[in-house]
């Protein structure tokens, strides 16, 4: 996979950034938009396929981006087709920052040092090509106003749009009605893209979690000669009359 082309996790975290403050809209459910948004280019590469519910992987070949690969090698492991709601809804600690620290690798963004209260250390992010998040957010209101059906990326990056929220970023206010319900609806125009989103959704209700197995029931303790008392439980206690003899005879001495 060459570098002329922008992956859809990074069209979706450009998407997500504020050129004002330089931080990202909904930071909690875009880590799971970008985990889903690696599923949906790694399909449209060519590498795994939906399998009802779940992604298989079809061709192992590396596409080139590390970042992209890393996701293939853990499908690949699995060794069996993995539910999308249980990939998505796995640890996905620091895969946004990941993608930020690629975009500054790739010249996209900047990062901008500061403070918090004038102590804590932080970090904004500054895009250093605007035209490239005007053309990314142009396609997708061409798809929104027109509509006329997307192609299968902007349709995928529409879907998952709106399941990390970003509806209301995009098009706020009561203004952005219309616009926040056309997006929601483009999610039909992709089937990778619309059950990637509904996983990322699934997630978020809380819906990821696999079943429990029922833990299982303690082993039965040996019976000993007293009764069904555990056998080392009645060796070491006297019958009542018995301690109350060695009681007497230990105050007597």
């Amino acid at each position: 996979m060459g570098r002329s082309r922008r992956t859809l996790p990074e069209e979706l975290l450009l998407l997500a950034l504020d050129p004002t403050t330089g931080t990202t809209a909904q930071p909690q459910s875009l880590d799971l938009g970008l985990a889903g948004a690696q599923l949906v280019e790694l399909a449209l590469a060519g590498r795994i396929a939906p399998d009802g519910d779940r992604i298989a992987v079809v061709v192992p070949r590396p596409t080139g981006d590390p970042t992209l690969d890393c996701a293939l090698e853990l499908l690949r492991r699995r060794g069996a087709p993995v539910r999308a709601v249980h990939w998505i809804g796995g640890p996905r600690l620091g895969l946004r920052q990941t993608y930020l620290s690629h975009l500054e690798r790739c010249g996209m963004v900047h990062a901008v040092a500061g403070q918090m209260c004038g102590v804590l250390p932080t970090t904004r992010y500054q895009a250093t090509d605007t035209a490239i998040s005007r053309e990314i957010r142009t396609r997708l209101d061409s798809a929104i106003r027109t509509g006329v059906p997307p192609d299968p990326r902007t349709a995928a990056l529409a879907a998952l749009a709106h399941a990390v929220g970003l509806g209301k970023h995009l098009y706020p206010g009561n203004e952005g009605r219309s616009s926040r319900s056309r997006l929601r609806d483009l999610i039909r125009h992709d089937p990778m893209g619309g059950l990637v989103a509904h996983a990322v959704m699934d997630v978020q209700n809380g819906a990821a979690a696999p079943p429990r197995r029922a833990a299982p029931a303690p082993a039965p303790a040996p019976a000993g000669r007293g009764g069904g008392r555990p056998v080392a439980e009645s060796a070491t206690r006297m019958p009542v009359p018995q301690r109350r003899g060695a009681m007497a005879r230990a105050v007597a001495h």
